[in-house]
């Protein structure tokens, strides 16, 4: 097979390019992880499958990956204008917890999502809360610089002397900023914290540090250009993260990385996927969406698995909006458990496996192909659904199933289910007739997979709805 030049969108470019790490052979990879105040819903899932899907693609190439993703712990405010109170606090006062317990539990649930999306372990997970002499490090920098200021309630960075900021979003620090106010600290807009000082009045702050200008705590952004800094060096490969991030989070890094370390480009390739969608509107923590599931656990009275919602995140390109529907969600599920019944039925043959006939072998380059047009994610799942149609015999189809959805992270290859008793797929059965008169097909379709997945083939007539093992 030839390996095909992989090209990736750059976010701070805005076209297509071939990626050409800076060391041959090892490419570097930073994410921007979550806010561990609470549970990561469907949207926030998104950016880290685009991470894995990444990784994968990158190690397809031959090249050695060091992938790093943060966990924020402490310093992500409550308002992008550095006001408002620590999310972390926050969340430990309204529960009487620890703020590092309340990080511990969610950052674990975190983790365990991932696990179940098919999503491998970085490298490296980097916590805020541990790396606070390097964010201080990096804070002494920018102001030995003349690049930091003084305010009211925490120490600045002046953006009004970086005449680069805001290359990445391609606009004037005041427009993006414009629902940011100034207020007493700031001299301007766009101006962000780099290191806030704990309050004199209210609540004693749990998480705080002394420092060169008194108790307090990081910074939102600062922590990511520390800590990238600290594991991948002063130059990264490909930084990724969600859309939203572009204008203000992402804009602060550039702006603090580049000119603490004294290098430009500080990250050689910015990826950003877009948002998931519900009735035209982001998905996110502050809006209460009633009508879909808010994180995984919710999917299962759908009937869909985390498998099936990682395939549903695939039907999209990443830089493309997806519309979250649970209709959309049941046809991912049903098509996925029906390419694992192929891959099922293909080994139950036990014929042994064979290198795929010329043709099978064009629809595996085309795969590849595929991945390595900016991780066109629409087009490899096109080609397995041509692989599975194809006139090939079953084991070479299935065998070559398998190892593409390996590629991608479909899971593809389960184990075989465990004979299920006859009750259990009479009420199976019996859910599906009732889909069926109730004319919701999606859902008829996603009961038919069930059903194959558990080793049972309904067949349906006039006379109504049989079934038998395979």
């Amino acid at each position: 097979m030839t390996v095909t030049e992989l090209r990736l969108y750059n976010s701070l470019t805005r076209a297509i390019e071939p990626f050409r790490p800076r060391t041959p052979g090892r490419a570097t990879v930073y994410s921007c992880g979550p806010t561990v105040y609470s549970r990561q819903h469907l949207g926030n899932m998104r950016p880290y499958v685009l991470a894995d899907l990444l990784t994968r693609v990158l190690r397809l190439q031959g090249l050695e990956v060091k992938h790093v993703i943060n966990i924020t712990d402490v310093g992500h405010l409550t308002d992008d204008a550095d006001q408002g109170e620590d999310k972390l606090e926050l969340a430990a006062q309204r529960s009487g917890s620890s703020a590092l317990e309340v990080a511990r539990v969610w950052t674990e649930l975190f983790k365990r999502d991932l696990q179940r999306l098919e999503v491998r372990e970085p490298d490296v997970w980097a916590r805020a809360t541990e790396h606070i002499p390097e964010q201080v490090a990096m804070i002494q920098q920018l102001e030995a610089k003349g690049l930091t200021y003084r305010g009211e309630d925490g120490v600045y960075f002046d953006t009004a002397k970086d005449p680069g900021y805001g290359a990445l979003s391609r606009a004037k620090a005041s427009a993006e900023h414009a629902r940011v106010s100034a207020g007493a600290s700031k001299r301007n807009p766009a101006d962000f914290a780099l290191w806030k000082f704990s309050p004199t009045e209210g609540p004693q702050r749990q998480l705080e540090w002394p420092s060169p200008w008194g108790v307090g705590f990081p910074g939102w952004h600062i922590e990511c250009s520390a800590m990238a800094t600290r594991h991948l060096g002063p130059h990264i490969d490909i930084h990724t993260g969600g859309i939203d991030h572009v204008a203000v989070h992402h804009n602060n890094e550039i702006a603090q990385s580049e000119n603490a370390l004294g290098v430009r480009p500080w990250v050689q390739v910015w990826m950003h996927g877009a948002w998931l969608l519900f009735d035209g509107e982001k998905v996110s923590k502050s809006r209460s969406h009633e009508r879909l599931p808010p994180n995984l656990d919710d999917l299962s009275p759908l009937g869909v698995t985390p498998g099936g919602f990682r395939y549903y995140l695939y039907t999209a390109h990443y830089r493309s909006p997806l519309n979250l529907s649970g209709e959309a969600l049941r046809g991912a599920e049903t098509a996925r458990k029906r390419l694992r019944a192929i891959v099922r039925a293909g080994a139950a043959t036990d014929a042994a496996p064979t290198p795929p006939s010329s043709a099978l072998g064009a629809l595996r380059q085309k795969f590849h192909d595929a991945l390595c047009v900016d991780l066109d994610a629409p087009r490899a799942l096109a080609v397995l659904w041509q692989i599975a149609d194809h006139s090939a015999p079953l084991p070479e189809r299935a065998h070559l199933l398998r190892e593409l959805g390996d590629v991608i992270g479909l899971g593809l290859a389960a184990p075989p289910p465990a004979m299920e008793d006859d009750a259990l797929v009479e009420s199976l059965v019996a859910r599906r007739n009732q889909a069926r008169e109730a004319r919701d097909f999606a859902l008829s379709d996603a009961l038919r997979a069930e059903l194959l997945a558990k080793g049972v083939i309904v067949e349906d007539s006039p006379a109504g709805s049989t079934w038998r093992r395979l």
